[in-house]
This record gives structure tokens, C-alpha cells and sequence, in this order.
């Protein structure tokens, strides 16, 4: 998994899996899924990111895995 960020945009993409992209799925106005022909989910695009996750500072970004 590897998280980028535009800041010229204020994206964030969430790259979940390598494969080749067939479509976008939009999901709200702020997130975009991108699949294979499959519909396995390769990544996730954030839209206004500074807006749409309130927690997110590009400058002290840490990811944090969960188990439950």
C-alpha cells in the first residue's frame, strides 16, 4: 500500500494493489474507487483532502494499522 499526495490538487491516492485500471467509481464527491475489469479495488483517490479528512496533515501524516 503506498499513500501520495498532491498538494498542488489537495488529492489524496491510496494505492491498494498493482493491476490494470478499467474504471473509476465515484462513491461521493470526494472519493473515487479505481478498479480492474474485475472490480477489484486498486486504489482510492481523496478529493479536497484538507477538508474531506479531518485528521489529515501532509506534513505529519502517519499510518496506523488496526487490527480487530
Amino acid at each position: 500500500m503506498k499513500l501520495q499526495y498532491d498538494s498542488k490538487e489537495d488529492i489524496v491516492y491510496i494505492n491498494l494493489a498493482k493491476g490494470v485500471y478499467n474504471k473509476t467509481r465515484k462513491i461521493s464527491n470526494a472519493v473515487l474507487i479505481d478498479e480492474d475489469i474485475d472490480g477489484k479495488v486498486l486504489g482510492i483517490e481523496i478529493l479536497d483532502a484538507k477538508e474531506n479528512i479531518t485528521a489529515f496533515d501532509p506534513l505529519q501524516t502517519k499510518l496506523q494499522i488496526q487490527n480487530r
